[in-house]
């Protein structure tokens, strides 16, 4: 058994994810793709930081091949907080996400990433019941330990854009752990292209690919490898 592994996340669906799925399967690595179902249409276009447009993706472009090999996650419907909603607004954002997307993709779906990091304890068991086994939220824990609390509020070790990435890449491929580790790394795709930062995750990428002691995989694949699901 591999001690350690290696995964993805990203949010949103959006057009910018084509660019990093091809960079995915080019150096061998899998994410997972947080989805947003009911805004699958041209008219959420928007502008991350007011420069670099946002065109999310629609389920007539084929998105069953685009995300083959990796894993489409619930993001909710509307990607609304749920730290705000209520029970029967999450009812709606969590179970008809689920619903569709395992309808659109022909699997059940059973991994999530929380609309901007946001829930609220009270409203987990209705996650629960809808047969999320996983869901992350955007704290950064700098640590490959494997997380110990609910995964219901997974955290993950950093954000791409982390500016100890690097750091934390090279000490990953030197340890030789004796218990497993998970460097598990989540962001946004349009967010490489402000600052045209396409050159630093591709860097990134080649650093840590290729290595027969690190275990490559989907959020799902790793967590259940490891256990933890």
């Amino acid at each position: 058994m591999l001690k350690k592994a290696l995964t993805f996340s990203y949010d949103d669906g959006v057009r910018q994810d084509i660019r990093l799925i091809e960079l995915f399967n080019k150096y061998g690595m899998k994410g997972t793709f947080n989805l947003n179902s009911g805004m699958m249409h041209p008219g959420t276009l928007w502008h991350y930081k007011d420069e670099v447009p946002v065109y999310r993706l629609e389920p007539h472009e084929n998105l069953k091949t685009l995300y083959r090999g990796h894993e489409v996650a619930v993001h909710g419907v509307d990607h609304i907080r749920l730290s705000e909603a209520s029970r029967e607004e999450t009812v709606h954002e969590v179970i008809d996400d689920k619903k569709a997307l395992s309808e659109m993709f022909g699997y059940d779906i059973c991994g999530m990433a929380y609309a901007y990091g946001a829930w609220k304890d009270e409203n987990l068991d209705i996650i629960r019941n809808a047969g999320i086994r996983y869901s992350r939220a955007v704290k950064t824990t700098h640590s490959f330990d494997l997380w110990e609390g609910d995964m219901l509020v997974y955290q993950g070790t950093c954000h791409h854009g982390d500016a100890d990435i690097f750091e934390l890449a090279k000490q990953f491929i030197e340890m030789k752990p004796d218990k497993p580790q998970l460097f598990y790394i989540w962001g946004h795709s349009y967010e490489f292209d402000y600052g045209d930062d396409w050159g630093r995750m591709e860097e990134l990428l080649k650093l840590l690919s290729g290595h027969d002691d690190i275990l490559y995989g989907t959020n799902k694949e790793v967590f259940e490898y490891f256990g933890m699901i």
